[in-house]
This record gives structure tokens, C-alpha cells and sequence, in this order.
């Protein structure tokens, strides 16, 4: 399947009036800073450019929009966690955040990148709870698993199966073996 995929950067949006309309699937990325989700858009793109990669975090300030060959849309947010800005311009981003995942209509579930690297995060744990207090239906896809040796994969997958609960896929930025599957959870969700 990933051969027939085209992705395509569509927008940016600050809040949710500015958001899109369409009546595609829609999948929002939360994560760390960092944690990967514009390397997670890359790759199951197969295009390295689509989505602008950095190696500091809080880079990503605005909700941007990818659609996936009209079967879904990807929605990189900023990520949580550490970003070099005010206090002033986070508690925007959590207020348009916020509005934007509990009031879009378009959103399926909403994907948390975690990486497979490093014990989950308190700030992990924070979003998880706030997901679910909301009821939002959510699946995890473990980041960087190329780093990590072969044998601690699967330990690390039941690991946050364990916490988080939910379907937990493995991704390599890397390595595009885990791709497929994960694309043909995102198409026939």
C-alpha cells in the first residue's frame, strides 16, 4: 500500500477556526518535543521533505495538515514538553490545543508518539490521563526503535501496552518495515 500513497502538506492552522474542512478521517500527533512526529510524517509519507524536521524542540508552533492520497489527514501539533518560548505563548498553544482536540469533529483518534529510547515521561503520562478523562479514542506508536537493540523491542512494545493500554505499533524513521501496517490501521480505522 505505502507505494500508492501521496501525501501532501495542506495548511497550518493556530486554533480551531482556522482549521480545514473535509470529510476525511483525521488523526492528530501529539508527542514530547522531539519524540519524532515530523519523521513519523516522512515516513509513512516516503518523502523525507514533506514534513520540516529539526533538532530543537518546540520547533513546530502551529497545527499543520497532511493529507495521505484522500483516505486520511495527519495533524502534527506542537509538541509538549520542553520548548524554548514564553510562558505567555504555551498557555496559548494549550488553550487552541485543547479547543482544537475537544471541539474538531473531524478527529478519528488521535495518535501518541512516544520513544522507544526512554522511560515513558511524566509528561506523557499527564497527556495520556487528559486524553482519557475526555474519552478520546488514542493508539501509541513507539518512535526510534532502529536505536534500541532488536530483542528489546517487543519488551518495550509490552511495556507501554502495560501503562497505556490500546494498540501500540513500533515505528522507525530509518526503517520503513513498520509502515504498512501502521498505514493500514490509519486507512481501514
Amino acid at each position: 500500500m505505502t507505494n500508492y500513497i501521496q501525501a501532501k502538506f495542506l495548511i497550518s492552522a493556530e486554533k480551531l477556526s482556522q482549521c480545514p474542512e473535509y470529510n476525511l478521517p483525521e488523526f492528530p500527533l501529539l508527542g514530547r518535543s522531539n519524540v519524532g512526529k515530523s519523521s513519523f510524517i516522512n515516513g509513512l509519507a516516503n518523502n523525507r521533505k514533506l514534513a520540516r524536521t529539526s533538532n530543537t524542540p518546540g520547533k513546530t508552533r502551529l497545527i499543520n495538515f497532511f493529507n495521505f492520497s484522500d483516505k486520511f489527514i495527519l495533524a502534527d501539533l506542537p509538541g509538549y514538553g520542553y520548548a524554548k518560548v514564553s510562558a505567555d505563548v504555551q498557555n496559548k498553544w494549550q488553550k487552541n490545543l485543547e479547543e482544537y482536540l475537544l471541539k474538531r469533529e473531524q478527529i478519528s483518534c488521535l495518535i501518541q508518539l512516544v520513544d522507544a529510547r526512554h522511560e515513558l515521561q511524566k509528561n506523557d503520562y499527564q497527556m495520556r490521563e487528559w486524553i482519557l478523562n475526555y474519552k478520546i479514542p488514542i493508539i501509541t506508536v513507539m518512535t526510534k526503535v532502529d536505536k534500541i537493540s532488536s530483542n528489546k523491542i517487543q519488551s518495550a512494545i509490552s511495556h507501554v501496552k502495560k501503562e497505556f493500554g490500546g494498540e501500540v505499533f513500533p515505528f522507525s524513521a530509518e526503517n520503513n518495515r513498520y509502515n504498512e501496517k501502521i498505514l493500514d490501521y490509519l486507512i481501514n480505522y
